[in-house]
């Protein structure tokens, strides 16, 4: 009796499967028939005209699908074949290129250090169009961060108003608020800026009649007061060193300016700034008389081995009546883990006086090779410059070239590494001049960029037609930051405050 019951019920449960698998293979006939056939194409031998430019980019295993839209009036159906070289294809139809993320990861990392040719075939006026094949390359440098952290920020300069600070995964399409002008009203804000893509140790600057730091790391929270009778400013710009005990800062007063008749729109300046670094664990600051004198000194950070403080430097002028005249030269002086203190000698690595140019937001790579700057005719806020670009520099040589390979004709600047040194997130206003947005490039051994590629949305023409902020200042999270806004938002209106001590 034992036996037969098992033979029943072994025989019940190939019947449920077999009707499952009928079920599928239904699904997949019905699907299949939905698509119209590319029959009898018109083939040209051109690239099509896609949104997001993604032809012949380099991008990571594992990213978001790389959907795009095909600009035309007349585009009633797009069609795409994706075949990998190493192996896998994915077919798709519709009003848009739509990957299916799971079958994409898997094509991605099928395909890594080879190529995916993509066949675009456009339906038009009743009649097929197929353009010539292109390729996406497949990086063999991973990119295994969660995703990115930037700063959503309104076209509007009177008040922060609906200013936020978002993650994004990039092997998705989630985004998530990290801090919110509604948490803090009124107040403006800087990015999240971590240590090296640490989502457990970051910090936020805020601005307004509620100012302060806030500091995280891991579970403990404080809101730190900057501003002492010692210093002339609360600190802006801010970057952790490599131990976490010490964040390189300068204090800034930031005003701004609106061109009237110029194709330039806003100039951003300082009236002063400063350089310090924050002793973390004692709060306290330290101060060096040498970096507190009428000359501006900004954007100041720390060496992958955390003994030197790069920083930018510019003598003083009046401002704004000589604010085409400004430059900064890029200048380092040592630091001393141990007793927390600035060395005796600075060096200037790039003279603006002699190169005519301003050098300012300095990023150097977390392996240690490689210095990423942003170039531009005058001032310390590229991103309002049009001939801004972003340049390398070889940290062990010294040499320093334009990546002529990823710079546009428009604005390139605020860029990051990734944790393993092998990809760059930076702005850029290319495309409609307008917006900054992010953009992703892969860096190899010698310190070239391959083609960079745009933020991956889902339906990317619809999503960028209809985003109205500017990505401002991304950066790597290394994993997904939880923050708890409520409670500092809280601290802050209710101004609970650290404060500190200068030595």
């Amino acid at each position: 009796m034992i036996e037969e019951a098992i033979k029943r019920f072994q025989s019940q449960n190939i019947s449920i499967i077999n009707t499952l698998l009928a079920v599928c293979l239904t699904s997949s006939i019905l699907l299949s028939s939905c698509m119209k056939a590319v029959e009898n194409p018109q083939v040209v031998n051109e690239n099509p005209q896609i949104f997001p430019d993604y032809v012949g980019v380099t991008i990571p295993a594992g990213i978001a699908p790389m959907n795009f839209n095909v600009i035309g009036e007349d585009v009633e159906c797009v069609d795409v074949v994706a075949k990998g070289s190493k192996g896998g294809e994915m077919h798709v139809q519709g009003d848009y290129a739509d990957f299916d993320i799971d079958e994409w990861h898997a094509l991605t990392s099928q395909n890594k250090g080879a190529e995916i040719v993509f066949t675009v075939s456009v339906l038009s006026k009743t009649k097929w169009i197929q353009y010539k094949p292109f390729a996406m390359f497949v990086s063999n440098y991973p990119l295994d961060d969660y995703g990115i952290t930037y700063r959503l920020l309104a076209p509007g300069y009177e008040t922060a108003g609906n200013i936020g600070i978002y993650q994004r995964d990039i092997h998705s399409f989630d985004e998530d608020k990290i801090f919110h002008e509604t948490a803090v009203p009124g107040q403006c804000m800087n990015c999240h800026t971590a240590n090296r893509c640490n989502p457990e140790q970051f910090l936020i600057h805020l601005r307004g009649d509620k100012d302060g730091t806030i500091i995280q790391q891991k579970d403990k929270r404080v809101v730190m007061n900057t501003l002492t009778d010692q210093t002339r400013a609360n600190c802006s710009y801010s970057y952790w060193h490599p131990n976490g005990k010490y964040i390189a800062s300068s204090t800034n007063v930031i005003r701004q300016l609106f061109h009237v008749s110029d194709e330039r729109r806003i100039e951003a300046f300082d009236t002063m700034s400063d350089v310090l670094v924050i002793d973390v664990d004692n709060n306290q600051l330290i101060v060096d008389e040498r970096f507190q004198t009428n000359d501006f000194e900004t954007y100041p950070v720390f060496s992958a081995d955390g003994k030197t403080i790069f920083y930018c430097s510019s003598r003083y002028y009046q401002i704004p009546q000589e604010l085409d005249s400004i430059k900064y030269s890029l200048c380092k002086v040592s630091f001393d883990v141990e007793k927390g203190r600035f060395g005796e000698r600075i060096d200037t690595l790039l003279n603006a006086e002699t190169l005519h140019k301003s050098f300012t937001f300095p990023r150097p790579s977390y392996d240690g090779k490689w210095l990423l700057l942003s170039v531009a005719n005058y001032g310390n806020f590229p991103v309002n410059h049009k001939e801004a670009d972003i340049h390398i520099m070889n940290l062990a040589t010294g040499e320093m070239r334009s990546m002529d390979e990823i710079n546009s004709d428009d604005v390139d600047s605020f860029h990051n590494w990734s944790s393993n040194s092998h990809w760059i997130v930076f702005s850029s206003r290319r495309g409609d001049g307008l917006f900054t947005k992010a953009y992703f490039s892969s860096i190899d051994e010698q310190g070239r960029g391959t083609k960079p590629f745009l933020l991956p949305q889902r339906n990317p023409l619809r999503y960028y037609s209809e985003q109205f902020h500017a990505f401002n200042c991304p950066d790597f999270t290394a994993g997904k930051v939880s923050f708890d806004a409520r409670s500092a938002g809280k601290d802050v209106i209710d101004g609970n405050r650290t404060n500190v001590s200068v030595r």
